[in-house]
């Protein structure tokens, strides 16, 4: 595992490094890591300006010493369970961060032991501490293989996130990212994996998390900034009585999204003037992008979708959705591990839920169908499709001259298999 924090200019830095620092920590998700303490073994880089600290250019002490990092990670750990080595990692590395006189920090962490059968077990002692020597159960496989999945699951998401990012331009150097924090999954971990990935970013940017409080009745008003200020995330709750208008205007029994979606969508763009933001990000993932799709289809007539940025309504605002290659089902299941306090959605979107499992019917029925329609978002046609605005086919006349990407006899590539034989083209004679 590794978190690195650092500085675009490190010339004039002296390292000074912790190598192999044991620790014996209760880490991890699930309740089988959860009953006994793990060994880890945690790596820290620490960059410092000599020149800015002490005149003696080869005296590290005078500015941090070991004793420094060591009580650090031991302080830190001493607070209780730890769920993830990047929680970990990202943690410590923070508080490094903080000495006045630190320019850079990286810290690494492994998990070294060896996994055996579930009722084997060693003996260790603290490094730190003068504890009377404690048991600890090795995981077993089976329980490493989620520990393993787990910490996939993690970079999976990282790496599409951070795909989108750069496929788009999504997020540029100086921007102030407005993270709209619903209360969500989807939101909630949005919010969790740019606040990792802007650790490491080689550009600075600036988050913060807003919440638009609908007053709906039986919402949790106390969640969202406990867990915020608990994460140390600058945020602002803006609370608008949108709820009493919805019910004023809308009929008993009829969907409230389109009206309510609308009224959020306003207040949220003028949210984001005050706070000076460049950037809104939404909590929108791949088969919410897909789902859009089919509404539009079956519902509104026109092939639209959701795109991954884009220009808001008024024009003064840019609006991105870094999820947009993101899997449902994977942040469903991140939600979980990071036990996010989730509060639930007041009313379902009865038309996108059937869409959604269109699209789960498809996927079970049909491996890689839902894949393949996504991929196909990215690879559009307008000559084969019918729109005359975005093809000139009024002025379209025969040149004479093949066109690889025009229209053939035969569109094998998506139908063709090797196993399927030879294709004869009959040609008939014209009369």
């Amino acid at each position: 595992m590794l978190s690195a924090l650092s500085h675009p200019s490190l010339a004039d830095c002296r390292r000074l490094f912790l190598r192999n620092y044991e620790i014996y920590i209760s880490i991890g998700v699930h309740d089988f890591e959860k009953r006994a303490e793990q060994r880890v073994v945690v790596n820290v880089d620490l960059f410092v300006p000599l020149a800015e600290s002490t005149p003696h250019a080869d005296k590290l002490a005078e500015v941090v010493d070991y004793d420094f990092m060591r009580s650090t990670i031991a302080k830190h750990v001493s607070r209780g369970h730890v769920h993830l080595q990047e929680t970990l990692c990202d943690d410590v590395a923070a508080v490094l961060l903080a000495h006045p006189k630190v320019r850079a920090v990286r810290v690494s962490t492994e998990k070294p032991d060896v996994y055996c059968d579930c009722d084997s077990s060693s003996a260790s002692r603290r490094p730190d501490m003068d504890a009377p020597e404690t048991a600890v159960r090795a995981l077993t496989r089976r329980e490493q293989k989620q520990a393993y999945e787990n910490n996939k699951l993690f970079k999976r998401l990282a790496r599409r996130v951070g795909q989108a990012i750069a496929d788009f331009n999504m997020i540029e150097h100086g921007d102030k990212v407005m993270v709209c924090v619903s209360g969500g999954k989807d939101s909630y971990a949005l919010l969790d994996i740019l606040l990792r990935l802007r650790e490491r970013a080689p550009i600075d940017f600036d988050i913060i998390a807003v919440n638009l409080d609908q007053k709906q009745p039986g919402f949790p008003e106390h969640v969202l900034p406990e867990y915020l200020a608990a994460r140390g995330v600058p945020f602002h709750i803006e609370s608008q009585d949108t709820y009493s208008i919805v019910k004023r205007l809308v009929p008993e029994g009829k969907t409230t999204c389109s009206l309510c979606s609308r009224l959020r969508r306003g207040i949220l763009y003028r949210v984001a003037g005050e706070l000076g933001a460049t950037r809104i990000a939404l909590g929108h993932h791949r088969d919410d992008i897909l789902q859009t799709v089919l509404l539009n289809m079956f519902y509104g007539g026109k092939l639209k979708g959701m795109p991954p940025k884009l220009q808001s309504d008024d024009g003064k605002h840019i609006v991105i959705r870094p999820l947009a290659y993101v899997k449902e089902n994977d942040l469903e299941n991140y939600a979980q591990l990071r036990e996010f306090p989730i509060i639930p959605h007041s009313q379902p979107n009865l038309k996108r839920a059937e869409m959604k499992a269109l699209l789960q019917q498809w996927d079970e029925r049909f491996p890689g169908r839902v894949d393949n329609m996504f991929s196909a978002l990215a690879d559009v046609v307008p000559s084969h499709l019918m729109d005359h605005r975005l093809h000139p086919f009024a002025g379209l006349r025969a040149s004479g001259v093949a066109d690889p990407k025009g229209d053939i006899a035969f569109d094998d590539e998506p139908c063709v298999t090797p196993d399927s034989g030879t294709v004869s083209i009959v040609r008939f004679d014209e009369p």
